[in-house]
């Protein structure tokens, strides 16, 4: 098993985009913090011991992508729940949950639940899912238990947009399956940040099986797009200049 993964290592920083509105901490604020910190228990928090680097799309929206950092605790060998982040460093906003089950879990949800969920094998095959700071074996080991498993992800706060708060309804989040989906120059980022290469990541992990997908799973590729309608008057929309896609599209992700 593998715990007590240093959180936020293994690269420089990823900075949020997101600039908050509100006045800076008081003295005060900063000195309850600090009683919190010496005195509360933390529990649940100090379990988010497994850090993991991966992109997200807005399900029906593959040109819509992002980066996201995972930081997860195993509730046992089957189910895992991660909290996920903009960034790494101390500005980071948190823009969503992952609910990681075994393929094993998997098959017993029904028919319409797997809907909601997306393979992880090409993220591990490909290279595209890392585990910052972890030396090449450690981080292979994690990959091995990662490969066949299964992802639901929602995003609440929409940090590519959404600049300043988060705003209108969470989405629903997929993953890559194939070469070709993400966009080089997102991945370029990445590893340039954390002085990697997902090239030699996907060579690393060659050995590692190459799981069939369970049916039901990655419902977006057979033209099963599901997203929560709109529960305000706020939409998700914007012209993206420069599509990884090809070409301009308006966005709408509450629908």
């Amino acid at each position: 098993m593998l715990v007590g993964i240093l959180i936020g290592c293994g690269g420089k920083n990823t900075s949020s985009n997101v600039k908050s509105p509100g006045n800076e901490k008081t003295t005060k604020t900063q000195v309850l913090e600090a009683g919190s910190t010496a005195l509360q228990n933390k529990t649940p928090v100090g379990k988010l011991e497994i850090y993991l680097n991966g992109f997200h799309f807005y399900n029906g929206q593959i040109g819509d992508q992002m980066e996201a950092h995972h930081y997860c605790a195993k509730l046992n060998e089957d189910l895992t729940q991660c909290v996920i982040f903009d960034g790494n460093g101390k500005d980071a906003k948190i823009m969503g949950v992952e609910y990681i089950v075994s393929e094993k879990l998997f098959k017993t949800l029904p028919s319409d639940e797997k809907k909601l969920w997306h393979t992880h094998r090409h993220e591990v095959k490909g290279g595209s899912l890392i585990a910052p700071g972890l030396p090449i074996a450690a981080e292979h080991e994690l990959m091995e238990t990662i490969v066949s498993t299964y992802g639901k992800t929602w995003h609440t706060w929409h940090t590519d947009q959404d600049l300043t708060l988060p705003l209108g309804s969470p989405a629903l989040m997929m993953g890559f399956t194939k070469d070709g989906q993400l966009a080089p120059s997102l991945l370029a980022a990445r590893d340039k940040r954390f002085g990697i290469s997902t090239a030699e990541k996907r060579q690393n992990r060659a050995d590692i099986p190459n799981p069939v997908p369970q049916p039901g799973s990655d419902s977006w590729q057979t033209g099963e797009i599901i997203q929560l309608p709109a529960l305000t008057g706020h939409k998700h929309e914007r012209v993206r200049q420069n599509s990884f896609m090809g070409e301009k599209t308006t966005n709408h992700v509450d629908k």
